[in-house]
């Protein structure tokens, strides 16, 4: 087959160029182009206008036989009935155009880059043949059809966009491309939006460094601080859900894009807040979703403008935290409290859609009346008891016992305890409720003196031991303190430890009491008699007694008669030789032998003397020395004899 070109043709007056290929060596009938010339123009004619020296090998015009035979057949039955051996001539000049329209078609060739349409025409396992127009089909790649689960979602005689991604006229082969042709349609739609200033839809993919990659046909980034009106605490929320952005930047060649959904955010509460300024005033009740908690209060959105229901307004009652009575996106009902349209403060509040409860106070729980709550709070001076929602009293701890001193009221009560008490005040005024627990029972106090009159002897368990006593407990929660002095009549107690310790059953016998300052007093020397109403008739006066030294002080020296029973031999009765201490020439323990100088049985003391038993010693000698002398025998013998009578005399 020899390729020829034609370089002038006249149809009907017409110059035109064409290309074509000799078939069968026959030069007069060119196929390929779609145009045979018969012998209409003249068969016997020589067709000098072909020029073998002009042949080309440009691949534009290279054309398989099999099209040459589909193009001639098109071409053939578009021509009369009644003459299928030749081709007639265009008789005028719209079927002239009509040819060359044909003709141009039939060499059409599209730019790589250029998105087209066109349709499926097969599917096997490795491509999709897709008819472009052209006279080879286009190859899509079939993994451009399969979905994330890998089936292949495509039929025959589907129309698809699809772009030019390489043409080869050598080779007759053109590839396509959906996902590229989808791309450039995003593209020219992310361009539009930017553009007109509208929006795209997309779907948060995952967190990258410093914001969120989101799927809107390409990859954009969104900026962490474009994400939301407020910074998100979690970040993680946002992955998997679909927003609507608006499109701060783009750079098709750098394939960046700049979302944010702030901006898109920022207009609808702008919208909102118009319109919700508009429509509230002081005094309305308005419905609106807790957008934040804190300390200190709620934060609600009412519809673009955010209103402040503080802590003290959102009940009448008691409220350590909001977020025990409220959560995030709840719907509440509140009263607008004060507007400022100028700085878009509003204030809230809740407990203001109810009656104030302390207005009927008085008369839901007058004086005495007994009542039952709940302890809600606890402290140094007391408990708080909730009686009904926004009612509170106080018992203090002075009245939450008759007979206990306690220290803290969590000794008796805790939080949440369901207590009964009786009403001892009311103010409300200052919103305060005195109550009582203690006068929920009779005092036992007002009964005690006659239950255990003076004098009477009791039995009870040691429940503690201090420095100055023991406490037994007797009945009611009533403790009697048996003081130190009043444990023995005779022992010298540093510590009651010494004889006693906690958890002892003993005697005791009640000595006073006094109800008003709540003290039950005893006594476990008084069940014995004291032994010092009998020492003057046991320790006469100038009697020698005989004792053990217990201590030495530089004052005298402390001599027991016996148990709990002591003297005291001052220094100046000692010696009759002047001493300064008598530390040095005693030792404790020793046995040492004085006389009964006085006794006082009030302040419990025994005068002792060593020195005058001393000296009633040498009288004795002396005058049993007189009394053995014999009669004198000279005058200076009766002499001496008087003398010494004498001085006997005057000791």
């Amino acid at each position: 087959m020899n390729k020829i070109k034609i370089n002038h043709c006249f149809f009907k007056n017409s110059l035109i160029e064409i290309y074509g290929y000799a078939i069968g060596g026959n030069s007069n009938k060119i196929g390929r182009g779609g145009i045979f010339f018969m012998d209409d123009l003249g068969k016997n004619e020589e067709t000098e206008q072909l020029n073998q020296d002009d042949l080309s090998d440009s691949s534009d015009i290279k054309k398989s036989d099999d099209e040459v035979v589909q193009k001639r057949e098109a071409l053939e039955s578009d021509r009369p009935s009644d003459d299928k051996s030749s081709l007639d001539v265009p008789e005028s000049d719209e079927s002239m155009e009509s040819l060359m329209d044909m003709y141009e078609e039939s060499f059409k060739r599209f730019t790589e880059g250029e998105v087209v349409k066109g349709k499926i025409i097969s599917i096997d396992k490795d491509y999709v043949l897709v008819d472009i127009g052209y006279k080879s089909e286009g190859q899509i790649r079939i993994s451009e059809f399969r979905d994330e689960e890998g089936n292949i979602n495509v039929n025959l005689d589907d129309t698809v966009e699809v772009m030019v991604e390489l043409w080869d006229d050598e080779e007759e082969r053109v590839i396509l491309s959906k996902e590229k042709a989808q791309n450039i349609k995003v593209w020219e739609e992310i361009k539009k939006s930017y553009d007109d200033e509208g929006t795209v839809e997309g779907v948060i993919l995952n967190r990258v460094r410093g914001g969120f990659s989101v799927d809107i046909g390409v990859q954009a980034f969104l900026p962490g601080s474009q994400a939301d009106l407020r910074p998100v605490r979690n970040l993680d929320e946002l992955v998997g859900k679909k927003y609507t952005f608006k499109i701060l930047k783009y750079n098709r060649k750098r394939s960046n894009i700049v979302l944010s959904r702030r901006a898109i955010l920022e207009n609808e509460r702008e919208t909102k807040k118009s319109a919700t300024l508009a429509a509230i005033h002081e005094g309305k009740e308005v419905k609106g979703i807790v957008k934040n908690i804190t300390e200190y209060g709620v934060f609600v959105d009412l519809g673009g403008v955010d209103g402040l229901l503080h802590i003290t307004d959102i009940s009448w009652g008691r409220v350590k935290h909001p977020s025990e009575l409220f959560s995030v996106a709840d719907e509440i009902t509140v009263k607008i409290l004060n507007l400022d349209i100028e700085k878009e403060r509003v204030s809230l509040g809740m407990k203001q859609l109810t009656q104030d409860p302390w207005t009927i106070v008085t008369e839901k729980y007058p004086l005495r009346s007994r009542i039952t709550g709940k302890v809600v709070s606890l402290t140094d001076y007391g408990a708080f008891v909730e009686l009904e929602e926004g009612i509170e009293g106080l018992i203090h701890v002075s009245e939450m016992s008759w007979t206990q001193k306690i220290r803290h009221p969590s000794k008796i009560v805790s939080v949440g305890d369901e207590v009964e008490a009786v009403v001892l005040d009311i103010k409300p005024e200052s919103r305060r409720i005195s109550l009582g627990m203690k006068q929920v029972v009779p005092n036992p106090w007002d009964v005690i003196s006659e239950k255990y009159p003076v004098g009477t002897t009791i039995e009870g368990k040691i429940k503690n031991i201090t420095d100055f006593g023991l406490f037994i407990g007797i009945d009611e929660g009533i403790d009697g303190l048996v003081h130190i002095s009043d444990i023995s009549w005779t022992k010298r107690i540093k510590h009651p430890s010494e004889l006693y310790k906690k958890g002892d059953v003993i005697q005791a016998i009640v000595l006073d009491i006094e109800k008003e300052n709540k003290r039950f007093s005893l006594g476990i020397k008084q069940l014995q008699t004291d032994p010092w109403q009998t020492v003057p008739q046991r320790y006469e006066v100038g009697k020698e007694i005989t004792g053990t030294i217990t201590n030495l002080t530089d004052f005298g020296v402390f001599v027991e008669l016996e148990e709990g029973i002591e003297g005291l031999v001052h220094v100046s009765e000692i010696s009759k030789e002047k001493i300064k201490t008598p530390v040095g020439k005693f030792t404790m323990g020793d046995v040492i032998n004085a006389k009964v100088m006085n006794i006082n049985t009030e302040e419990r003391r025994i005068g002792l003397s060593i020195k005058r038993l001393e000296i009633e010693d040498e009288q004795n000698l002396l005058s049993e020395y007189v009394n053995n002398i014999k009669p004198a025998t000279s005058t200076f013998g009766e002499i001496l004899r008087e003398n010494l009578q004498e001085k006997l005399n005057d000791e």
